[in-house]
């Protein structure tokens, strides 16, 4: 009998490791990528069939102040993430707040509310898992300093910075415990610091399979481009 409760119990454990471990990123890939499909935003411009340039269209890169969108709802997904190092990973969907049930176990990357929104003066502060439900910051560790981390707004109602490019590039990483919420500050690191900076913050848990420390990636923001000019150099040319 006892013989018997061990190989259930081993059988059960066995299942919920299958499903955690690996159908929760093929569920989690699946609703991901449906989100991104449904976003209402415009088509990115290519050239006209009579043009003598067949390739895509790069966007100018703008430094001027960047149009910024207002704060959405809890769980409305605003905008996506690509990051040209991750070769091979699909556009991730990012949405408002960072609750795990609610958030980051359904819509992927989540953004932590009151912080700065893309494009903004501030920390633009976002987290996703390393582990499981797709796993959207799985490569986090992979980042290099100077590496590109293209944010792209969606359309909505058309406000200031919809339909946007946002170019970011990574500055520095580092490893902290789950107290040291300072790292999303206005100013990194800095709590009351007045900003004069845009940011972003990428969180996710470290080391792997564990929620005992988290992995810090701190950027800051390169270039902008409207997405009707084109697409940006980096998503072209990958990470090189």
């Amino acid at each position: 009998m006892l013989g018997e409760i061990l190989i259930t119990l081993g059988v059960l454990l066995f299942g919920f490791l299958v499903w955690q471990l690996w159908w929760t990123d093929v569920q989690g890939n699946r609703e991901q990528e449906a989100i991104v499909r449904e976003l209402p935003r415009h088509s990115v411009p290519t050239p006209e069939p009579e043009a003598t340039e067949t390739g895509p269209i790069v966007a100018t890169p703008r430094r001027d102040a960047p149009p910024v969108m207002a704060e959405p709802a809890h769980a409305e997904t605003f905008a996506t993430i690509q990051v040209p190092r991750w070769d091979g990973e699909p556009e991730r969907p990012i949405s408002e707040g960072t609750d795990k049930a609610g958030v980051l176990d359904k819509l992927g990357v989540g953004h932590y509310v009151g912080t700065a929104m893309p494009g903004d003066v501030g920390n633009f502060a976002i987290a996703a898992h390393r582990t499981t439900y797709a796993k959207p910051f799985n490569r986090i560790e992979e980042l290099k300093v100077g590496d590109a981390v293209v944010i792209r707004t969606a359309t909505g109602d058309g406000g200031p910075g919809t339909d946007t490019w946002y170019v970011y590039r990574v500055t520095s990483s580092r490893v902290v415990y789950p107290k040291q919420t300072e790292v999303i500050a206005p100013v990194p690191g800095e709590p009351g610091a007045v900003p004069t900076e845009r940011m972003i913050t990428m969180t996710t848990c470290h080391p792997m399979f564990s929620a005992r420390q988290r992995y810090i990636v701190h950027g800051v923001l390169d270039y902008w481009a409207p997405v009707a000019d084109g697409t940006p150099a980096e998503l072209l040319e990958g990470a090189s």
